[in-house]
């Protein structure tokens, strides 16, 4: 499951569960109305034209999609991080779960961050089986403060005895570029050891290369931002 929003820095959540979904040749499964959880005065709909020229309204969407493994069958989430009654919505996500009979869940998102914008990204998070983190490169958070319905979804699931996962990935808070594939192929990569996936990466790491070297222009040609890089390289070796 990954959440447009406050969960979802540099679209790098959204970005990771979008080539998942694309990997493996996902089928729509069903949407979550979104009547309940949205105010649409925060997240409008939108108007467009289709191909008949016909004016259509198109809501906020909790899309899930069923992709079948090699080895196991995904239930895939693109969803919207809702505005109102997050009891309502986790306990449609845990019935959901266990009308499926979902026996691992892993939920993604992405913060900013104070680092390094050319490191390997950073891949946090927590799980029901804290072994599990170590196993699959993700350092275990020690994160306190505000949430998003990521945090909350994860507690209560793991509170219902679901094996859960939350992954988040650290990205650097000065570049304001969005989607951001360096972001989304680290969470890729810790989904597929979790899960067992083999994923084609090649796309996103074209994506990752490419756009590294824009950032790297960015920053070559902002003296002042080549500067703060430049600090946080020097606190980083210091540490």
């Amino acid at each position: 499951m990954a959440f447009d929003g406050w969960n979802d820095a540099g679209g790098a959540a959204t970005l990771a569960a979008r080539h998942l979904l694309a990997s493996v040749d996902a089928a729509p499964l069903g949407e979550l109305d979104p009547e309940e959880f949205y105010d649409f005065t925060v997240r409008r709909p939108i108007v467009r034209l289709d191909a008949g020229g016909v004016r259509q309204i198109e809501w906020p969407r909790n899309e899930l999609h069923f992709g079948a493994g090699d080895e196991r069958d995904l239930v895939l989430g693109l969803c919207i991080e809702p505005h109102l009654r997050w009891r309502a919505y986790g306990d449609a996500f845990v019935e959901l779960v266990r009308t499926l009979g979902i026996a691992r869940v892993v939920l993604l998102g992405a913060h900013l961050a104070d680092v390094v914008y050319s490191r390997p990204v950073g891949v946090t998070g927590f799980s029901s089986q804290p072994e599990e983190l170590p196993r699959i490169g993700a350092a275990s958070t020690v994160y306190q403060g505000p949430t998003g319905i990521v945090g909350v979804l994860a507690d209560r699931l793991i509170r219902e005895g679901v094996a859960t996962t939350s992954l988040w990935a650290g990205l650097p808070h000065y570049i304001g570029v969005a989607p951001n594939p360096r972001g989304a192929l680290a969470l890729l990569r810790c989904v597929e050891l979790c899960l067992g996936l083999r994923v084609d990466e090649q796309p996103l790491i074209r994506e990752a290369a490419a756009f590294e070297q824009r950032v790297s222009e960015l920053v070559t040609n902002d003296p002042e931002l080549s500067e703060y890089v430049k600090q946080l390289k020097r606190r980083e070796f210091a540490q």
